[in-house]
């Protein structure tokens, strides 16, 4: 089975890639640089040279392969002040997969979020996300696209993929509050850091793409979390304890001073189940927790903890 992956060589795709590859499969990877396509050429994948732009390679990539996994997103437009035009170009790329596998009843299993679904309480897989003008938002009415496939003859599913994936070579959220303390020379959190982020380990949520592509039926939500969610103040107290810094509150006008980018989500309170996606794929996460993966020491070294 011959299953193309976009974000073949980011922080999820190099994990998922081996994970493919070890159950059989053949995969083909999309490469933008030399270094991805030298590296998916390691792992023993075929390359496809492109981006998510080029819809004419994705198309002929699809059409080609037993099944999609679509990983890739333009962080770094979005994170350079045009979240907006990374996820207009991401709904291109989606729509582009839907039109192509029409008919075939072939999965395409997409990466998403949490944004837009409801706060304050533990969210399920059959929390549909209100949405509304945001450009944030755009992302979430693309995986509600995505499961409308389903009825064109697609096997359409949807990862919503936890905001703290962490592991080896981790280069977001939790690196992003190590260098906070790093630099303020305190490890912070804001208000009285009982909100929650879930967690999954990386390798747990590559697992969960290779059973979703194999088996999640079309329509279906998925929730790529392990841990319901880790409260952001035991958090900040294992970076403090690992960095020798006070661990401390940072009052709200502080906040983008001290957390740079990371301020607009450092708020975030979500907490989710996975109990229907376990259920559904007899998915069954192995690895260690958010805290014990940090209290492994290797989010301390310098070259973990870049962005």
């Amino acid at each position: 089975m011959r299953i193309f992956v976009t974000g073949a060589t980011g922080y999820i795709g190099s994990a998922l890639v081996p994970e493919l590859i070890e159950a059989g499969y053949q995969v083909v990877g999309l490469a933008r640089s030399d270094a991805s396509a030298a590296a998916l050429t390691a792992t023993g994948a075929e390359v496809i040279r492109g981006t998510i732009d080029d819809l004419e390679v994705l198309r002929d990539a699809a059409a080609a392969s037993d099944g999609v996994i679509h990983l890739a997103f333009k962080g770094d437009v979005a994170f350079s002040g045009d979240y907006e035009g990374a996820a207009e170009a991401d709904r291109r790329a989606v729509d582009t997969f839907g039109d192509t596998l029409a008919g075939t009843d072939r999965p395409f299993v997409l990466a998403s979020g949490f944004i837009g679904l409801p706060p304050g309480r533990v969210v399920t897989e059959t929390d549909v996300p209100t949405i509304d003008d945001s450009p944030f938002l755009i992302r979430t009415a693309t995986a509600q696209a995505a499961l409308a496939f389903a009825s064109r003859g697609v096997r359409s599913s949807v990862v919503r993929v936890s905001p703290t994936v962490h592991g080896e070579g981790d280069y977001a959220w939790v690196p992003g509050l190590i260098a906070a303390a790093r630099a303020k020379g305190v490890s912070g959190y804001t208000g009285n850091g009982t909100n929650h982020w879930p967690a999954v380990h990386r390798v747990d949520i590559a697992r969960l793409f290779r059973l979703a592509v194999e088996k999640a039926p079309a329509g279906s939500v998925l929730h790529g979390i392990a841990e319901e969610g880790v409260a952001l103040r035991d958090i900040a107290e294992v970076i403090g304890r690992h960095l020798n810094v006070p661990v401390t509150s940072v009052a709200p006008e502080a906040a983008a001073e001290h957390f740079t980018w990371l301020a607009p989500f450092i708020g975030l309170d979500i907490q989710a189940s996975n109990t229907l996606t376990r259920e559904l794929l007899d998915w069954r996460p192995t690895h260690p927790g958010l805290l014990e993966d940090l209290d492994k020491g290797h989010y301390f070294h310098t070259s973990a903890t870049t962005t």
